[in-house]
């Protein structure tokens, strides 16, 4: 099966590196160019909202992503520090115990790019050297500017994420004086500080950091007027509602809905969301449960051609 993903045209040949080869540049038309892209979530953490624990150990993670893979899955994106609300930071020596072999794994063979989700250059660095061509910086290099030059150096594609302040903080009581307005700017900013070091356009996306500092009504307004957003932006955008609070907090009083939803039961209300996000100009979403996804994806595609 993974040769057969892998003759199916996923990835391309810039997104597997060989060891002692100099890597081209990546860019986001070779995974979400015809069309677009869904990310697969692998957790190697303790303590993520959604699935804490369960791919701790390296041997599960893989795992986890050969199957997210088999799923359809067009990039694996390993973290090893959850940035849930209130998540207490990891130091970068763990940060980096933890993904590196994980990436090291899934790099070789999985057949489908492999992206870092951190905010440490340390960490880029070495997920890199690993194998992975992609940096998800869920705080747009604000916390170590020099994770731009890391990625920069190794022709990596680099994802800017808007967040207000860190994990500890954002969500106390986060205000906008109008968030898509408010947010353009931000990821307008954070991609133009991105390229003077170096990133070209092509290797550059933007993710608005949907319940990154946001309420409920923030969230809807941000998927609302999406389209606004993937204007101003000119790179592809990445939307990351999976299993999010707001989502078990819409859910919490419909009918027969016995109190907010656990995160694994937002699945659906994940799915609407994604479908929505693509419909509105998405290039990329990042999931948990890959495979409705994957397949919303193939059915929006088939329709816009026959329309």
């Amino acid at each position: 099966a993974r040769a057969a993903r892998r003759g199916a045209g996923v990835p391309p040949p810039q997104c597997r590196p060989t060891a002692g080869t100099i890597r081209p540049v990546f860019t986001w038309a070779s995974v979400c160019g015809e069309r677009p892209a869904v990310m697969g979530i692998i957790n190697v953490t303790p303590d993520s909202f959604a699935d804490g624990g369960r791919y701790l150990d390296a041997d599960a993670a893989v795992a986890h992503g050969y199957a997210l893979a088999e799923a359809g899955a067009s990039i694996l994106d390993v973290g090893g520090e959850s940035t849930r609300p209130g998540a207490a930071p990891v130091d970068e020596h763990e940060e980096r115990r933890r993904v590196v072999p994980v990436i090291e794994r899934l790099a070789g063979d999985v057949g489908v790019p492999v992206s870092v989700d951190t905010s440490k250059p340390t960490v880029a660095a070495a997920a890199l050297d690993a194998g992975a061509v992609i940096v998800n910086d869920v705080s747009a290099a604000r916390f170590h500017p020099s994770i731009l030059e890391v990625t920069a150096d190794r022709g990596a594609g680099y994802v800017a994420m808007h967040m207000l302040g860190e994990p500890r903080t954002m969500q106390n009581a986060p205000s906008y004086d109008d968030v898509v307005s408010d947010v353009g700017d931000f990821l307008v900013s954070r991609l133009e500080r991105a390229r003077d070091a170096g990133i070209p356009d092509a290797a550059l996306a933007a993710d608005p950091g949907i319940g990154f500092g946001k309420t409920t009504a923030h969230n809807l307004t941000l998927l609302a007027r999406l389209t606004d957003l993937v204007d101003r932006v000119e790179v592809p955008v990445l939307v990351g509602p999976s299993r999010k609070r707001f989502l078990g907090a819409l859910l919490r009083d419909l009918p027969g809905t016995d109190g907010e939803p656990a995160p694994d039961e937002r699945d659906d209300a994940t799915l609407a969301t994604v479908v929505w996000a693509l419909d509105h100009g998405a290039r990329l979403v990042r999931v948990h449960a890959v495979r409705p996804a994957a397949r919303a994806v193939a059915l929006l595609s088939a329709m816009r051609t026959a329309a």
